[in-house]
């Protein structure tokens, strides 16, 4: 069903018809991530006393002796490698030792250090001594004590180190130079062009019996190494197929390469023509949050924000809202109503709520079909007046409030993760008004294509009429997408696309970990958890998986695969994909 503009307003909204089919990805409900864990903490530094040179150290037995002259205070030792904040501990006070006619001042002596157990940590090895418990009996741990801060001191004077036994006697004191510092070691082994090259023979092994499943149907796909840029893997990876999500792919890489990564996108609200009206221009930021703290959009602007600063200007009777910024059809070609409902897109324009979410933290949930309605609507009622209606905002009006978006890159970071549809239509629009081209699903798609060739991307066989690959009708080769991840994945930037691109990989979700891949990756592809990172893709009968993963030598391969199946998808066309890429993690394939 296409929506029919009405006069010269152009975008009119939909009534939403009851779900049917679900079109796109779906998120698995939210959860932490597999390799989320928090750090141990590490052990705080102690306060030390400096030894007078003239006097000899006294022995250590029992409670902590007392020194005849007031203790003063050294500065805190900051450890090379890790800064915690300094703990303020309790003190305490001791009785003085009688060892003269002439009564001491009693010196405060810190109690022994609660030390945490059993913290998990992450990302690197401990040394033994930062394994400290409260097990040690404390005539024990006083000595320790100040045996650090006699080391701690010592050293920080550059002199010789005087370590203090717990013996008495001439044995008291013994010298020893300071201990080296601790060595880290990472657990994870970094990604390396210098590992050994995979070979074709070698990849083609080990995808030989994942890429045979038969619940992938009609596979086509390709495997590079993008720091040879050799093919490695290839299956009618020329030939045109449905890339369903995967299409975005493209229309984020055209971002990176045409739009400033620090752009923002503004909505304001400007004085209309009579007293008291107000006009909402939208800029084309459907990110804007209804419900502070609640987005499904990191770092978006909220409407409580925009509605402040124009409540402060002076009383509001009326609201309007201009959509003149984008032009066309509000839904693109062969897309389908009743996904508004089922919570794959709403009609794209330029101001709305949650990206049109009825439910604002429900990423999957249904949405609105008058997105701009009831946004301007809800801003209505914050600043007082009554229900908002459409009008043009007058020129050269004076601006009374405004609110931006996160920058570009966030934006495009977010619209891979959660594979969002009104989001990246949003994108495709910028695109097509920073190119010259009219902000619509064709100018969108005319910006995408233009900046790809421009930047050497062969898309002479590639079609499609959106910018998210919503409609089934799309058709690109699998090659079109390992070549611009290829640019992105380079190990070195001699490639004049590859700085602008590299955002790219961190926007794809992680397997196992994150965005549309945080459920997957379960039983035998299990070994490519953490390991793969991609974006999804999914349609009726369509399955699609393209990004990047590090084999066990360390090597980055870049690969795309795309399934035409009539398979169960949730139970044996998406498994079977994501054991292919988990096939090229453990694939030692030189």
């Amino acid at each position: 069903m296409r929506v029919e503009p009405k006069g010269d307003q152009r975008t009119t909204e939909l009534s939403v018809p009851n779900a049917k089919t679900a079109r796109v990805d779906q998120l698995p409900n939210s959860e932490a991530s597999w390799f989320d864990q928090a750090v141990r903490p590490e052990q705080q530094g102690r306060q030390a006393q400096r030894p007078e040179p003239t006097k000899r150290v006294d022995q250590l037995q029992g409670q902590a002796s007392q020194r005849q002259e007031p203790p003063r205070q050294e500065p805190q030792r900051q450890e090379p490698q890790r800064q915690e904040p300094q703990r303020q501990e309790p003190q305490r006070q001791e009785s003085p030792r009688q060892e003269a006619p002439r009564p001491e001042q009693p010196r405060p002596v810190p109690p022994p250090r609660q030390e945490p157990r059993d913290l998990p940590v992450t990302g690197y090895d401990e040394e033994p001594e930062d394994r400290l418990t409260t097990d040690e009996p404390k005539k024990s741990r006083k000595p320790l004590v100040v045996v650090l801060s006699l080391l701690v001191v010592a050293a920080l004077a550059g002199a010789t180190v005087y370590a203090v036994n717990e013996f008495g006697g001439t044995k008291a004191i013994e010298t020893r130079p300071p201990a080296p510092p601790a060595v880290v070691q990472p657990l994870v082994k970094a990604a390396t062009a210098g590992g050994p090259a995979p070979t074709p023979a070698g990849v083609q092994q080990a995808l030989a019996g994942p890429s045979g499943n038969g619940a992938l149907g009609t596979l086509t796909g390709s495997v590079i190494d993008p720091a040879s840029g050799a093919a490695l893997w290839q299956r009618g990876d020329t030939t045109p197929a449905t890339p369903a999500s995967s299409l975005k792919i493209l229309t984020a890489a055209a971002a990176l390469l045409s739009l400033e990564k620090t752009d923002q996108l503004s909505t304001k609200v400007v004085q209309g023509a009579e007293p008291g009206t107000v006009v909402i221009v939208g800029g084309g930021d459907p990110t804007i949050s209804g419900a502070p703290g609640r987005s499904v959009y990191p770092g978006a602007a909220t409407l409580d924000d925009l509605a402040g600063q124009v409540k402060a200007k002076g009383p509001v009777t009326k609201v309007q809202f201009d959509l003149s910024r984008y032009t066309g059809e509000a839904l693109g070609p062969q897309w389908e109503s009743v996904d508004i409902a089922g919570g794959s897109v709403a009609p794209i324009v330029p101001f709305m709520l949650d990206g049109g979410r009825i439910d604002q933290t429900n990423v999957n949930g249904a949405r609105t079909g008058s997105p701009a309605q009831a946004a301007a609507d809800a801003f209505a009622q914050r600043v007082g007046a009554s229900a908002a209606t459409a009008g043009a905002a007058p020129q050269g009006a004076q601006v009374l409030g405004e609110i931006k978006s996160a920058p570009i890159e966030q934006l495009v970071d977010n619209m891979m993760q959660i594979s969002d549809n009104v989001l990246t239509e949003a994108i495709a629009r910028e695109i097509a008004i920073k190119t010259g081209n009219e902000a619509s699903f064709a100018g969108g798609v005319k910006a995408v294509r233009d900046v790809l060739t421009k930047n050497g991307f062969d898309l002479t066989s590639a079609t499609f009429v959106d910018g998210s690959g919503l409609s089934a009708t799309n058709k690109i080769p699998a090659k079109l997408l390992t070549d611009v991840l290829t640019a992105a994945a380079k190990p070195t930037l001699d490639d004049p696309r590859t700085a602008k691109l590299r955002p790219l990989l961190t926007a794809l979700p992680v397997a196992g970990g994150s965005g549309t891949l945080a459920g997957r990756y379960t039983g035998t592809a299990a070994p490519g958890k953490g390991w793969v990172r991609a974006k999804t893709g999914t349609l009726t009968g369509v399955n699609a998986l393209a990004g990047v993963v590090v084999d066990v030598d360390g090597r980055v391969l870049v690969f795309s695969f795309m399934s035409a199946s009539p398979r169960n998808p949730e139970t044996e066309v998406r498994p079977a994909l994501d054991v292919m890429a988990a096939a090229l993690r453990g694939c030692g394939c030189s």
